[in-house]
């Protein structure tokens, strides 16, 4: 076969030792309800300037 061989002993279903047992994770624990506003004295054209000179500053994780 060309992409590898087939085991089907690898195909069994396998059981996590109890011991092992992660607790789930309640992504729901800290949501919250409520409004984000803010005002600004910027225009619409100086914001999008302002994002399009951050989109060509270079990424500091990419050197």
């Amino acid at each position: 076969m060309g992409f590898g061989s087939y085991d089907e002993s690898e195909q069994q279903q396998q059981t996590a030792d109890d011991d092992d047992t992660v607790e789930a994770v309640n992504v729901h624990e800290h949501d919250h309800d409520g409004q984000l506003s803010f005002e600004s004295d910027a225009s619409t054209d100086e914001l999008v300037s302002q994002l399009g000179s951050m989109k060509d500053e270079p990424d500091d994780e990419d050197e």
